[in-house]
């Protein structure tokens, strides 16, 4: 049985899933050290900066000089893990494990699964179904693109997350507006500025669900398939997310068989892997996969409901051993669990939310957290920064997860 303790691990920026990870490795008696820009969005959370034992704050979007301060540190505490915080340094810290001689994704493929645009040409390449698609840099490119591909239409950032200026067109005046918007968006996104390329692809109709899993020793593991609900077109914020989805047993073999080719064809060789998929007429059809942890406190609700601990299978990987060295597998605490975000699409700012106390009354809730306290302005992105809030539940059958997620309709958000 491998023995964690006294081995240091490295988290680039963990404001996301990398924060669970980070927060197992030092539970498991392992030293933290986590690599932040630390201000404004990557502003390190207290109870991270409690538990890490060395903060080494550099800009984390300069890989050579990330790559030099942590090698640096290396010399002096040698590393067993590298690991990314978020989406956003999957890719650096593949190329950094790579360097240190640490493991890792491969560094020739890691880009496919950062770049949508990259990732639509490997999937399609393996003969995979996908919708028509093609990359844009600017305004002439885009005509050209939505020319290729026809509406109506999805414009993606091919390095963005969150939902961020991902809208649907139905005409090129829609497409134009989208891609303005998303060119005089000066908002920085962990000290990144907006990417103006552009993936644009087919609308594809259809249900959406999340498959998450992992990879070891070249076996791909569906741990879970989340149901997805997205607000109302032409933006696609996710409101909430429900485990498992409500899915016919030979549609949930086909997401599973269709995901396991996915993965494959992205080379994701170890480790966890988000995947989006919408169910069309045809079959399931790839909108994007992450060699990472999930959002959106999803690791929760799947370990709830399987009892995998996702955040100890990415450790593991790091550490280049079988999640089973880690306490990754347990017993299922609730047969459903699910998350509901709240939004105020109509409010400049809010006082509060009706009934929201209340909650820690309520036997199904597991936690409540206010994103946007009262008085601070609501950005009007429809995005993942407009949500103001969420509620995560558990529940003993899918309808009660419903009934649940109904009754959650009496809260209101107070001008």
């Amino acid at each position: 049985m491998f023995d964690p303790v006294g081995s240091s691990v490295l988290v680039v920026e963990p404001v996301s899933g990398g924060a669970d990870v980070a927060r197992l490795a030092h539970h498991l008696g392992m030293t933290v050290v986590i690599a932040s820009q630390d201000v404004g969005d990557c502003e390190i959370p207290p109870d991270l900066r409690k538990l890490a034992s060395v903060v080494l704050t550099v800009d984390t979007n300069d890989e050579r000089t990330l790559f030099d301060v942590v090698a640096e540190h290396h010399e002096r505490e040698p590393l067993a893990a590298v690991l990314p915080g978020c989406d956003f340094y999957v890719a650096t810290t593949a190329r950094l494990a790579a360097r240190l001689g640490l493991p890792g994704l491969p560094v020739e493929t890691v880009d496919a699964v950062r770049n949508k645009a990259r990732m639509r040409e490997r999937v399609a390449a393996a003969g995979l179904r996908t919708p028509r698609f093609a990359e844009a840099s600017s305004l002439e490119e885009l005509r050209t693109a939505a020319e290729t591909v026809g509406f109506p239409c999805v414009m993606k950032p091919v390095e963005s997350s969150g939902s961020i200026h991902v809208s649907r067109a139905d005409d090129w005046a829609r497409l134009a507006a989208a891609y303005a918007a998303l060119t005089g968006d000066r908002e920085l996104d962990l000290g990144r500025p907006m990417g103006h390329t552009v993936v644009v692809e087919r609308y594809v109709a259809g249900e959406e669900v999340s498959t998450d899993g992992y990879v070891e020793n070249g076996r791909v593991t569906v741990v879970a398939i989340t149901g997805k609900v997205l607000g109302a077109e032409p933006r696609f914020v996710e409101l909430g997310h429900l485990t498992p989805a409500d899915l016919p047993d030979d549609v949930t073999n086909e997401v599973i068989a269709y995901t396991d080719q996915v993965v494959r064809a992205l080379n994701v060789t170890a480790g966890p892997f988000h995947c989006e998929v919408r169910l069309s007429d045809e079959g399931p059809v790839l909108m994007e996969l992450g060699a990472r942890l999930p959002g959106d406190g999803i690791p929760e609700l799947i370990r709830l409901v399987t009892g995998t601990d996702l955040a100890a299978v990415m450790l593991a990987a790091g550490l280049g051993v079988g999640a089973a060295e880690l306490p990754a597998f347990g017993p299922p605490a609730a047969p459903y669990a699910a998350m509901r975000f709240f939004t105020a699409d109509d409010l400049d700012s809010h006082s509060g939310i009706r009934g929201w106390d209340e909650l820690d009354g309520r036997p199904e809730v597991i936690g409540r957290q206010l994103f946007i306290p009262p008085g601070t302005p609501v950005p009007q992105t429809g995005d993942c920064r407009s949500r103001l809030a969420c509620v995560r539940y558990i529940a003993e059958s899918h309808e009660a997860v419903l009934a649940f997620w109904k009754s959650l309709d009496d809260l209101a958000v107070l001008p």
